[in-house]
């Protein structure tokens, strides 16, 4: 496989097929418990209800690859289930289930490194114990980066508790990936699927407008930061944004428009239409699009990069960025390119 044709699945979910019972060891049953309903599947329970179901591909690492090899993908970016980030939890707790998880997901890396590279999680309920096993998660276990949630209690990335975290990362080079959960607005949307439809691209847009309006980017600008699900609506709200910082100058923390510092920022490719491909692209340039399908859920794109695939208009060498590259490259990987 040569570096340029080389596919990268960069938004991918895994789970341990042993996820500890932490409802049972701590008395408390908003805690995600795995049951198991068949050998080849489960359920996410929270508060004794089904949060989701799942297949054996959420923990199977073989047919995992098998699914990998049939869709022609070359590596899957292994992250943790957002509903496990649990940052209401106590902070200890938390440390523990995200050690548990950075371990796991380690060891599948280690187990097939050809095929496989790891994110971690880290309890941001406590910025200090996130810092630490930030640390931990990339410098002795060989985790290339960390997933984090859109919001944290229902504090915006932008809160200054938070800052101390991102200064870190940004020091240590540790690429972030915004994942949205807990979404804004859930109690509206209880029927028709709307979390995931509506309530997480809306989630998801929120966080990055913090992090872009809060001169975060201009205090940290090397900082790496890769949002799912294409930005959610964040490219079509820019102009918005963009207005807004114009006419009210009092809400300004920035040196230049929200727009500015949008295509500094990173964004996954799973927007399932060619349009909204095409509009990210102009937005933000091929070099700030990472192909990745949301592996093993029903939301997901089959194959990861159907959508640039579709594309027709698209460059063979800006396919590439997209669908392998810039995943690399954003990981601190143009290494692993070479090799392959």
């Amino acid at each position: 496989m040569s570096k340029t044709n080389l596919r990268v699945d960069f938004h991918t979910h895994i789970i341990p097929e042993d996820f500890p019972d932490m409802a049972a060891k701590y008395g408390d049953d908003r805690w995600p418990t795995m049951n198991r309903t068949c050998d080849c599947g489960a359920e996410i329970m929270i508060k004794g209800k089904s949060f989701r179901k799942i297949t054996d591909q959420a923990w199977d690492v073989e047919k995992r690859v098998a699914d990998m090899d049939e869709e022609g993908i070359d590596i899957q970016v292994l992250s943790p289930i957002p509903v496990t980030f649990s940052y209401w939890s106590d902070p200890e707790a938390g440390l523990e289930l995200s050690k548990f998880q950075n371990d796991f997901i380690a060891s599948v890396v280690k187990e097939k490194p050809d095929r496989f590279i790891g994110l971690g999680t880290v309890p941001l309920q406590d910025v200090d114990m996130a810092i630490e096993e930030m640390d931990r998660a990339v410098n002795q276990l060989g985790l290339k980066g960390i997933q984090i949630g859109s919001n944290v209690n229902g504090l915006n990335l932008d809160d200054s508790s938070m800052e101390k975290f991102f200064e870190a990362a940004e020091k240590w080079d540790v690429p972030l990936f915004v994942h949205p959960w807990a979404t804004l607005g859930g109690e509206r949307m209880p029927r028709h699927n709307f979390m995931y439809m509506v309530g997480m691209p809306s989630e998801t847009a929120l966080a990055a407008g913090s992090l872009i309006m809060s001169g975060m980017l201009d205090r940290y600008p090397n900082l790496k930061i890769c949002f799912a699900h294409g930005g959610g609506s964040l490219p079509y709200l820019l102009p918005r944004m963009d207005k807004g910082w114009e006419v009210w100058p009092e809400i300004r923390k920035t040196v230049n428009p929200p727009s500015y510092y949008a295509k500094k920022l990173y964004y996954d490719s799973l927007v399932y239409d060619p349009v909204n491909l095409q509009y990210m692209i102009d937005r933000f340039g091929p070099e700030q699009i990472i192909a990745g399908s949301d592996y093993p859920f029903l939301l997901r794109e089959i194959p990861s990069g159907k959508v640039v695939d579709e594309l027709k208009s698209l460059s063979k060498e800006d396919a590439q960025l997209i669908l392998g590259q810039n995943a690399l490259k954003f990981l601190g990987l143009h290494e692993m390119a070479v090799s392959k």
